[in-house]
């Protein structure tokens, strides 16, 4: 009823098409508006400047990205009691990767590279701000052992590798590059697959500058196969191998995060779970 009647104030030539519940998250709940249309709205104050973030900056990355991305279309305001602001955004078709398999790995590696590519260019100084995501990796030092600890009594969790293999990674140089536009949070629930194909990348709320490395991530999550990184690799650009590092660093740090945060998130377990597992640490 709330979002039927923001509607019928602020967008009402919209307001009478077909609405139901599509999703419900940790940050954001979101509805199936009609058959082209979506509503996004954040459930939470954490979560309402995430979404000030992506109706600033997506319009403009979505003209030059190869892959859909859910850039608003229409803009909502606090209103009615509902203190935050909320987006009317495209229906982006599909499902998502975590429970989607590719039909060809190996061209959705080159597809998402590509992708990544295009993303990866030099962001302005006043790109959001975000202190979780795009800075040295290395400096999560303290938060993963402590997620690693609180871990350790999962059966199968061999947390002195994942300990092991991260002061490996972390020995690093770190990026010291123009900070680039990251997506932020790229894993496989936020990408969606259609016919066997990715249709979209969505859930832009981490959106912001800094290390590459903090996105190509994704090459773990969503591929298992080694030579599929490659690709993905080739395909986003002048890779060195200290950011490939910092990637896998990110990746391992990304898979302790998700598992321990699978309580209330099934799905987000058994992507952190997938993830361990191809990087051969049980």
């Amino acid at each position: 009823d709330l979002v039927r009647n923001l509607l019928r104030e602020q967008h009402a030539d919209l307001a009478e098409l077909g609405l139901s519940e599509l999703a419900n998250g940790w940050d954001n709940v979101i509805y199936r508006l009609g058959d082209e249309l979506t509503i996004r709205l954040p459930r939470r104050q954490m979560a309402a400047v995430l979404v000030e973030h992506e109706q600033r900056v997506l319009p403009a990355l979505a003209e030059r990205l190869p892959i859909a991305i859910p850039a608003p279309v229409r803009v909502g305001t606090p209103a009615l009691g509902y203190p935050w602001s909320w987006s009317v955004n495209p229906w982006l078709p599909g499902s998502i990767a975590a429970a989607t398999p590719f039909h060809d790995s190996a061209a959705e590696a080159r597809r998402l590279g590509e992708f990544l590519a295009s993303l990866h260019i030099a962001a302005p100084a006043d790109a959001p701000p975000n202190p979780y995501r795009g800075h040295f990796i290395g400096d999560n030092t303290a938060r993963f052992h402590e997620r690693v600890e609180g871990l350790r009594a999962v059966p199968g969790f061999d947390a002195d590798a994942a300990l092991v293999r991260w002061a490996d990674l972390v020995d690093v140089d770190p990026y010291t590059g123009t900070p680039v536009w990251l997506h932020g949070d790229l894993h496989p629930a936020y990408v969606l697959v259609d016919g066997g194909e990715i249709s979209a990348v969505i859930d832009f709320g981490d959106v912001c500058a800094g290390d590459p490395a903090t996105d190509l991530a994704c090459a773990w999550s969503l591929f298992q196969d080694p030579r599929h990184r490659a690709l993905l690799r080739t395909e986003a650009g002048a890779i060195e191998d200290a950011t490939w590092q910092r990637a896998e660093a990110w990746a391992l740090h990304f898979a302790v995060t998700y598992l321990a945060h699978s309580a209330d998130s099934p799905t987000m377990g058994t992507i952190g779970r997938r993830l361990l597992e191809t990087l051969s640490i049980p």
